[in-house]
């Protein structure tokens, strides 16, 4: 019985139509991070003179608005991934049970 409902759940259209917008939005959102993430981080290596510059003639330098850029960006990014999921994702998901239980 098991190996059937399996059988369903994996030959059904919507179930692969799920499992690919699911990968391919978790694979851009993840090489989208890893390029801000890294990017940040390389600067930070490489060029702590730009970082360190201040931002007019105040105490706040790049490094500081860059720093919270990252942080928001993955705020952004997690928001956008929780939408997909609790919408599309979730209705796709449905779909499949409910052709699964046929």
């Amino acid at each position: 019985m098991q190996d059937d409902l399996i059988q369903r759940v994996t030959s059904n259209p919507k179930y692969q139509e799920l499992k690919s917008k699911r990968s391919r939005i978790g694979w851009w959102l993840t090489w989208s991070m890893m390029v801000v993430y890294y990017g940040f981080i390389l600067l930070v290596a490489y060029d702590k003179p730009f970082l360190e510059t201040k931002i007019g003639s105040g105490v706040t330098t790049y490094g500081m608005p860059m720093g919270i850029g990252v942080l928001v960006f993955t705020i952004i990014i997690t928001i956008i991934y929780v939408r997909r999921a609790n919408g599309e994702f979730d209705d796709l998901t449905q779909e499949v049970v409910k052709g699964a239980l046929k």
